[in-house]
């Protein structure tokens, strides 16, 4: 093992908090040319190649301080959004709940999306559904503590819309009977279903949700995926 994985190993192991970021993944040469097969095999690539170049430049003041966040970045792979262009784009977000995070990794979450893409709001955010134990059916009370502190970036103005993801008709509808700021949209994985269910859909028409699909794969991670959307 070299100098810099030593060194790299040794931050992590001390460290509670890791901001992973890749950047824009269309800047990356090496991934330009090649088509990963899977979410699993394009992730591995991110992480690995996010992790190499970081480590080949941690200075020994870094290793001296043992911060307890570590900001992991390819600097060059990371760019602003152009605030004259900023009008022209919808940008998304979809959050990964994993573990035991609290309602307040949303929030940091959000932050985080907003300073690192340099805007002040984002248009919409997609919450995926936290993790549950098996056997155990996702209810309303899992999502509550995740769609308080969604409402509260709404009603702060930092998030314009909010969604879920993978609900079925009684979830959404539970949900949308609950919440003060109402789901405006939720993902139907395609591999769940080559079809819509019926009684979804009719839910989503009555109340003016919109349905869409992923592909994303169970335990896709936690962390923040964005997207760009031109208007």
């Amino acid at each position: 093992m070299g100098t810099d994985s030593r060194a790299a190993g040794a931050l992590l192991a001390r460290a509670s908090t890791l901001h992973l970021q890749t950047g824009n993944l269309l800047n990356w040469g090496r991934l330009r040319k090649k088509c990963p097969s899977t979410h699993s095999e394009e992730l591995r690539d991110c992480i690995r190649k996010t992790l190499n170049e970081w480590s080949s430049q941690i200075s020994t003041d870094l290793v001296r301080e043992f911060p307890d966040v570590l900001e992991c970045t390819v600097s060059h792979a990371v760019e602003k959004i152009n605030p004259d262009e900023r009008e022209e784009m919808k940008v998304s977000a979809k959050l990964f709940i994993v573990g035991s995070n609290s309602s307040s990794s949303t929030r940091n979450a959000v932050d985080m999306a907003c300073s690192v893409l340099g805007v002040a709001q984002l248009d919409s955010v997609i919450i995926a559904s936290p993790p549950i134990e098996d056997g155990v059916n996702l209810s309303l009370e899992h999502l509550q503590p995740y769609w308080e502190e969604l409402q509260n970036l709404v009603h702060s103005k930092k998030i314009v819309a909010i969604g879920t993801s993978d609900l079925d008709k009684t979830q959404l509808e539970q949900l949308y009977q609950w919440a003060q700021v109402k789901p405006n949209s939720n993902q139907v994985n395609l591999a769940s279903c080559c079809v819509m269910p019926p009684d979804l859909t009719a839910f989503a028409k009555q109340f003016d949700i919109q349905l869409l699909t992923h592909n994303d794969p169970k335990g896709s991670g936690g962390g923040v995926l964005i997207s760009f959307l031109k208007c």
